[in-house]
Parts: C-alpha cells; sequence; structure tokens
C-alpha cells in the first residue's frame, strides 16, 4: 500500500552530471554546496528521500529541500539567492569624500595617507577606508617610477628596433649588445642559514667586497643564445675587444644587426672607426633612456635575479667562473623571449604617460 504523494522523478543530463560531480568532489567548492550536489546526485540514482538522509547522514527535509529546488531551477537551484543584507552605513557622499581625499591631499607632515590617518581625519573606521580604497584601486602607500625619452627620433627608433624583433630582415642576425658593468663579489660576514621546512634561507646583511668584474653580453634575438665576455673595466677599448669576439662568433656571410644603447663607450671614435671598417654590421641605438628596449637587458634581470642576487663569492675568479657557468647553461636550452606589443602600441603607451604628466604640470 502506497503511502504519501508519489515522488516526481529527478532526471539528469550527462552535462548536468558532469557539473555536480565536479561541484561534490571539486576541493574548492563550498561545503554546503557540495551537499546539495551530492544529494541530488543519489536523488537521481532513483533513491527515494529517506534512504537518501540515511546514506547522506542528514536530515529527510534537507533531501527534500534540494531535490525540490533542483525540479525546479535545475543547476541554479542549488545556488543561495541574493540576500539584501544590513543597510549601507556609509553613503555615497562619504566615500566620493574619502576617495577625493586621498587623491587631492595629503596629510599634515607626511607624503601619503595611511587608512589609519585618514579613518580619524574622516571620522570612518579603518576597514571603512581600506575598502574603499580597495574598490577603487587606490594604494596610497605604493609609488613607482617612470622616465620619458626627450629623443626626437623616439618613434623613429622605437618602430626601427622592434621592427626587427618582430620581423628580423633574411640572411641576418639581430643581437641585443651591452654590458652590466662592475658587479660585485660579495661574500656574506656569516655562513649562510639554508632553506628548511617553514623557514626561509636567510644571510646576514652585511657583506665583504672582493673585486669586481663586468660581463659583455650579445643576446640573439631570434633563439637567446648568449655570447658572453668578461672584463675588468668596461672603457671602449674592452668593447671593441668583445666586438671582435663577436666578429668570430657570427658566419661570415650573415649579415648583422646591432641593438645598443647610447653609453659613452659605443659611441668613442674607436668604435666608430671600428664600424666603419665593417659594413656587414649595422647598429641601431636606443632611444635616450629608452635602454628597456634592448632585449638583453631583460637577460640581464633574470640573470641577476637567478645567480647573483643570492650568490656568495670570496673572489673574482669565483664570481667569473659562476658567470660563465650560467651563461653556459643557459645556452644549452635557451629560450627566445616573446614580444607582444606592437611598436604602435609602445607609441601609444608613452603618450598616454606623457599626457598625464603634462596633465599634472602646475600651470
Amino acid at each position: 500500500m502506497r503511502t504519501g504523494r508519489p515522488k516526481q522523478p529527478l532526471i539528469v543530463t550527462e552535462e548536468e552530471r558532469e557539473r555536480l560531480e565536479s561541484l561534490a568532489h571539486r576541493a574548492r567548492s563550498q561545503a554546503l554546496l557540495a551537499r546539495r550536489a551530492r544529494v541530488v546526485l543519489a536523488c537521481a540514482e532513483g533513491l527515494d528521500n529517506k534512504t537518501v538522509a540515511k546514506k547522506l547522514r542528514c536530515c529527510l527535509g534537507m533531501v527534500g529541500k534540494w531535490r525540490s529546488r533542483f525540479l525546479k531551477g535545475r543547476l541554479e537551484g542549488l545556488y543561495d539567492e541574493p540576500r539584501p543584507g544590513a543597510p549601507r552605513k556609509v553613503s555615497d557622499d562619504q566615500v566620493e569624500k574619502v576617495v577625493i581625499q586621498t587623491l587631492e591631499s595629503t596629510p599634515r607632515g607626511q607624503a601619503h595617507w595611511s587608512t589609519r590617518g585618514l579613518a580619524k581625519a574622516s571620522g570612518l573606521s579603518r576597514m571603512t577606508v581600506s575598502r574603499i580604497w580597495h574598490a577603487f584601486g587606490l594604494q596610497p602607500h605604493r609609488a613607482d617610477t617612470f622616465k620619458l625619452s626627450p629623443d626626437p627620433q623616439l618613434i623613429e627608433k622605437v618602430r626601427d628596433i622592434v621592427g626587427l624583433y618582430m620581423n628580423p630582415p633574411e640572411h641576418a642576425l639581430v643581437l641585443c649588445v651591452d654590458e652590466k658593468s662592475q658587479i660585485q663579489a660579495l661574500d656574506r660576514t656569516q655562513p649562510l642559514l639554508p632553506l628548511r621546512p617553514g623557514q626561509v634561507e636567510r644571510g646576514t646583511h652585511d657583506y665583504k667586497r672582493h673585486g669586481t668584474t663586468s660581463p659583455f653580453s650579445a643576446l640573439e634575438s631570434k633563439t637567446n643564445r648568449v655570447i658572453g665576455q668578461l672584463h675588468g673595466r668596461h672603457r671602449s677599448q674592452e668593447f671593441r675587444r668583445f666586438l671582435d669576439t663577436i666578429e668570430a662568433n657570427v658566419p661570415a656571410e650573415l649579415d648583422v644587426h646591432i641593438v645598443l644603447d647610447n653609453y659613452g663607450t659605443h659611441k668613442t671614435a674607436i668604435i666608430r672607426k671600428w664600424f666603419a671598417k665593417r659594413p656587414r654590421l649595422h647598429v641601431h641605438f636606443t632611444p635616450t633612456y629608452g635602454s628597456w628596449i634592448n632585449l638583453v637587458e631583460r637577460w640581464f634581470a633574470e640573470f641577476t635575479d637567478r645567480r647573483i642576487r643570492r650568490g656568495v663569492f670570496r673572489s673574482v675568479k669565483e664570481l667569473e667562473a659562476a658567470i660563465r657557468e650560467y651563461i653556459a647553461v643557459h645556452n644549452e636550452d635557451p629560450k627566445p623571449f616573446v614580444r607582444t606589443r606592437t611598436a604602435d602600441q609602445i607609441l601609444d603607451s608613452i603618450a598616454r604617460y606623457a599626457q598625464r604628466t603634462t596633465a599634472v604640470q602646475p600651470s
């Protein structure tokens, strides 16, 4: 004899089953949502509410509720409906005042606002100020640097160099050349405390100096292979010897396009005469204050971060051995840098910076 109303059969599609399985077993799912998904999956097996409640160790009312909600709203029915919450205590005018005060003023005797300082000045709580800053993307405690190039040939140079990277000429190599001057061989005054579970590597803040060396590097933009040479100084004489090394390592049948910054040793009479005697080598100077466009600078940053900054070197010889080893390992499996920004995109970005700096100049 049947008792109660007959239950509407709960049938899920393959797509719904996949989504329910994901919600039920994914580690990032909310616990309540995962349990609701398991209830629906159990009901989809044809089990009655009482059996599902016993199997999942939950109350009978919960099974009935989420069976009904799924039949009515499908997957969307498992999510909680938006709740109105408590009424707002901070008005739009107060929010606007905080934003304007952050952008257009500073506290007396200080360079920027803190959440506590602005909370005291505005009469709001520190967390309210923090939430307003977060909503509007304001970070008064942070600052960055920039430098606009005054080079009158900025546009032409950017188009020229980016064009070499993105559309290199046939039967030619593009080499990005520079030197990282005076890398110090630094030894810590006490032994390092190595990395351990729950503890980062630690070293003393002070150090001993054991001399310097200057690595000269030529990065091939297509393959990211590096030609390197070390010198104790970084004058035009050393730079010319490095250019001789580049010439010896490049096949004679290929033209070479060399990207250089405007450092003084790159433009001396010795260097100009050297290039004049070698017509297959073409020089492309970066814009003034625009060495960021030289790809070897990106490689130098990577090299410094991975090998130099945390290194311990007890002599210049030890430092130079480490640099040579890094270059050798890098050249075994080089990964080319991928440029995605065109010359027009770079110039548009520079133009936006220029407009913003012009806009804030005092009249």
